[in-house]
């Protein structure tokens, strides 16, 4: 059983936890497509698309047929890129966005939300 103590600085460290910002791919090995995408919360990110395409209701429909029709075992989830840290709150929507294109278009990707 956990001490209340440890208990206590397991919160407080989930509460100072920063999520890591960045950039993503998705890949579908069973058709050669990668989508490309930014995250304020990468390692939340794989499971919310999972989730939605495991649905079929995913928001990029060509995503969704390539999941419909190869499989869930045919796709990959890989971080491209991580943020610093030290990256101005203010700053962070035009470098995703800006991380982003150069991404898709050194991988000849399409685009994600």
């Amino acid at each position: 059983m956990i001490s209340k103590e440890r208990k206590k600085e397991a919160i407080n460290e989930f509460k100072e936890h920063k999520p890591a910002i960045g950039i993503y791919l998705v890949r579908s090995t069973g058709s050669g497509q990668v989508w490309v995408g930014p995250s304020r919360n990468l390692d939340a990110t794989k499971n919310g698309i999972w989730f939605t395409l495991r649905n079929g209701s995913h928001r990029d429909k060509d995503l969704q047929q390539d999941w419909n029709t190869h499989g869930e075992s045919t796709f990959e989830y890989e971080v491209l890129e991580k943020l610093d840290d030290d990256v101005s709150p203010v700053n962070v929507a035009d470098l995703l966005k800006q991380k982003k294109q150069q991404w898709m278009g050194q991988l000849g990707a399409r685009g994600l939300l």
